[in-house]
């Protein structure tokens, strides 16, 4: 063969061949690897996680997190997602449906009526809790969950707020869920237009003095709404903006309310803006001009907020708190803020980047687990059957973390400090002692309380221990030399608890 074929031949077949001689050269993936984009980028692993990652391996995996539309979810999900049928509602629809009534006069609804409603109305809380925890546990699209999670949080409402045990589950679904790996711009916006959210800060009082519709508790301003959406939602407490920011965006946000059950103008829509209620003058806000124009200035003050190097830094570092270590690198911090501003705050790009970074893959078990990732991760990992989620529920809120229950809007801490005490490890360990006997979140596996709560209603369908080689299956290999001794040296049924409650566990 000539030499110029040959050689021709050769830079083919190194074309066709380089990227497996790559792979092959490459370094073996570690369980510790695996275990680390499962505890960071999903609610921990499952045994069918820990072999699918290390089939197709992190990048891989992590490039699909990213694109969770190309991830099929499993049918038991998807049925018992549509079966929810509150979720199907929109805001106005909940209201109407499961709402109180119009006040009537001289008409007064019988007492036993009024509690079927109420009792109702509790529905739509607790199918947003299922859906929540449902989807948790059972999707192949955990990032997409995890930052469901995280968006909430930082996004928080309390359920408990006047009307917004109506609004909590279209809050989460039509507000939270489309944009958590979009534009924080868009985001912020549905944020801040959704009945749950005006009402659980109070915007629905905020009013101009003196304008028509100022009456009652509604005639003067209420910045409550303002001064959140800065110091938490967008630029963080050292944003650098004033008081007079704050009562300047107060202002400019006059008018964005509910709207009434009876109101023939936009019957379909919960949250309107008000004209009567606003103030029209004309503002400075953050050194810009805004002109009076109703609705659009308010959305142009947010534009502002969208676009500030200050909430790109605070988006920043609440993310790397978040995925890395409770006090992140400011390094990577900067870098992530830059990334924000250089695409116009696209949260998939910041992630990209983020479990990109060597400040990721060096914080190896430097997070300590919330009371809601300890929970659902725990179940995961046991492969654990979920038929009823109440016994969960009971335990996330006897943790101190209810689900859709945080009373204040900086949301529930994800940092060790907030809730490694002796107390709560005490109780993680009974509630894995308690699933690993029974492996049946359904049937008394959480704690005594739970048990007594929901001892009818709750029957396990089996009452069969959780497998610890399962569980070693995939942790055996990361478990401290401690920790591994106690479990080979442990009776076979108290393995699996070893395991579930054993500090490695704890941690992600």
């Amino acid at each position: 063969m000539p030499a110029r074929y040959s050689g021709i031949l050769a830079t083919v077949c190194l074309a066709i061949f380089w990227p497996v001689l790559q792979v092959t050269r490459a370094e073996p993936l570690s369980d510790g690897q695996i275990i680390h984009v499962l505890n960071r980028l999903a609610f921990g692993p499952t045994l069918q996680d820990f072999h699918l990652v290390r089939s197709i391996g992190v990048d891989r995996y992590i490039a699909e997190q990213l694109n969770p539309e190309s991830i099929p979810e499993p049918f038991e999900l998807q049925w018992r997602i549509a079966a929810l049928d509150t979720l199907r509602y929109n805001a106005a629809q909940l209201r109407e449906l499961y709402g109180p009534l119009p006040t009537i006069r001289g008409f007064k609804l019988p007492p036993e009526l009024e509690k079927v409603r109420r009792e109702r109305a509790r529905t739509i809380v607790y199918q947003a809790e299922e859906a929540r925890i449902l989807r948790a546990l059972l999707s192949g699209r955990q990032l997409q969950e995890v930052m469901v999670d995280f968006w909430f949080n930082h996004f928080n409402v309390y359920a408990g707020k006047d009307l917004d045990h109506l609004w909590i589950g279209d809050y989460e679904e039509r507000v939270i869920r489309p944009f958590a790996l979009g534009r924080f711009r868009d985001l912020l916006f549905a944020v801040t237009k959704h009945p749950a959210m005006l009402v659980y800060l109070d915007n629905t009082l905020n009013t101009a003095p003196g304008s028509p519709a100022a009456r009652g508790n509604r005639k003067g301003l209420n910045e409550n709404f303002a001064r959140e959406v800065m110091e938490l939602h967008t630029l963080g407490v050292d944003g650098g903006y004033t008081q007079e920011d704050v009562n300047t965006l107060a202002r400019i946000l006059t008018g964005w309310s509910i709207n009434r059950p009876d109101a023939r103008e936009f019957p379909d829509h919960a949250a309107v803006f008000e004209g009567a209620r606003h103030d029209f003058s004309s503002k400075v806000f953050l050194g810009h001009t805004l002109q009076s124009r109703g609705k659009a200035e308010g959305e142009e003050a947010l534009d502002i907020l969208a676009k500030s190097p200050a909430t790109a830094h605070h988006i920043a570092f609440e993310l790397a708190q978040y995925f890395v270590t409770d006090e992140p690198p400011r390094p990577l911090v900067e870098q992530l803020a830059e990334r924000f501003l250089a695409t116009d705050g696209n949260i998939r790009e910041m992630l990209r980047s983020l479990f990109a970074s060597r400040d990721f893959w060096d914080s190896y078990r430097q997070k300590y687990k919330t009371p809601y990732h300890f929970v659902i991760s725990a179940v995961r990992a046991a492969g654990a059957p979920v038929d009823n989620i109440r016994p969960l529920l009971v335990m996330m809120r006897e943790l101190g973390m209810p689900l859709f229950g945080c009373l204040t809007p900086d949301g529930y801490k994800n940092t060790e400090s907030a809730w490694l005490s002796p107390d709560a490890t005490a109780r993680r360990i009974n509630f894995a002692t308690a699933l690993a006997r029974s492996s049946m979140p359904t049937g008394g596996l959480a704690t005594s309380a739970v048990l007594d709560r929901y001892s009818d209603p709750l029957q396990a369908r089996t009452a069969n221990p959780t497998e610890a080689a399962r569980l070693e299956q995939i942790f055996d290999s990361t478990m401290s030399t401690a920790t591994r001794e106690a479990v080979a040296e442990a009776p076979p049924g108290l393995r699996a608890a070893l395991i579930l409650g054993s500090p490695e566990f704890m941690r992600r």
